[in-house]
């Protein structure tokens, strides 16, 4: 397996990874409200091939399968924790055409022209080389074949940047604009995107702003612990001093508790969702 996104997979297959496998359905009701403008967009068919790129514990893989119908859909993720978890989820379901690989997309040896749909929900945010990442994904999809992913919008009206606001009143976060990593914080500009969309080939390219409400917990408490539980805040957190890090857990609780809201925790996220085609002659190298 060729990785040459080695922290993210460093990451994904430690702590973060496995929290994720763990709480696979708390994460997938905090990520729901993204399925249907990313299925909106894809335009999935019966008898599609769909890529899933950074598919995790495999809900959207598994959710593309059912579209499909007749076709297939593969995830493909750096996660060996998560990928077990997705395997484990689909038997149960009794989904048969599905199946996960682990690699890196920038780097995975897919085949020529092989799928109509490649669709992410977020896990496009996280390549280290971005054009390289999406040319490599517009060779295995077909002529004319279709992009379709979300992610998050830098529009000023996230409930969560509240929340890392009163967490950083205590314990030293990272600065987005000097925090040049893969992740969610840097990959929110629609002209970057749009630039890295073109550059790796791709045309039609069409950002369309969407809105979700996400589910963080049962209350204030509960979310405090699981927003304290993901592996970035751990990482922040890693050597703030324990005081600290009690005053931040209580000024995150405080802060939540506005958003409790018919017994669970909804905060608004704002985001894009890209659609692009592959070009009908090939892709850059």
């Amino acid at each position: 397996m060729d990785i040459v996104n080695a922290q993210q997979a460093e990451a994904w297959n430690g702590y973060e990874g496995r929290h994720w496998a763990d709480n696979h359905r708390r994460y997938d009701i905090l990520l729901e409200g993204m399925n249907g403008p990313l299925f909106a967009g894809a335009g999935i068919q019966p008898g599609h091939r769909v890529l899933d790129v950074g598919c995790g514990t495999g809900r959207t893989t598994r959710m593309a399968a059912c579209r499909a119908l007749s076709g297939h859909a593969v995830g493909l993720d750096l996660s060996g924790p998560m990928l077990e978890r997705a395997r484990r989820t689909a038997a149960e379901e009794e989904i048969v055409n599905v199946t996960f690989e682990q690699g890196d997309a920038q780097t995975h040896p897919f085949p020529e022209s092989r799928f109509d749909v490649a669709i992410s929900r977020g896990g496009i945010m996280y390549f280290a080389d971005p054009v390289a990442a999406f040319a490599n994904i517009g060779r295995t999809l077909k002529p004319g074949g279709r992009l379709a992913f979300v992610c998050g919008r830098d529009s000023g009206d996230n409930d969560l940047d509240g929340i890392w606001a009163a967490m950083a009143r205590h314990v030293s976060l990272p600065d987005p604009a000097e925090d040049d990593a893969p992740g969610p914080m840097n990959f929110t500009d629609r002209e970057h995107i749009d630039a890295v969309l073109t550059g790796a080939g791709f045309g039609d390219v069409v950002a369309t702003p969407i809105g979700t409400v996400s589910i963080y917990g049962r209350d204030a408490e509960d979310a405090t612990g699981f927003i304290f539980g993901w592996g970035p805040v751990r990482h922040w957190l890693r050597d703030a001093d324990p005081a600290a890090t009690d005053r931040a857990r209580r000024a995150v609780r405080s802060a939540l508790r506005p958003f409790e809201i018919d017994g669970a925790v909804r905060l608004a996220n704002p985001g894009w969702r890209f659609t692009a085609t592959r070009a009908r002659t090939a892709s850059p190298a």
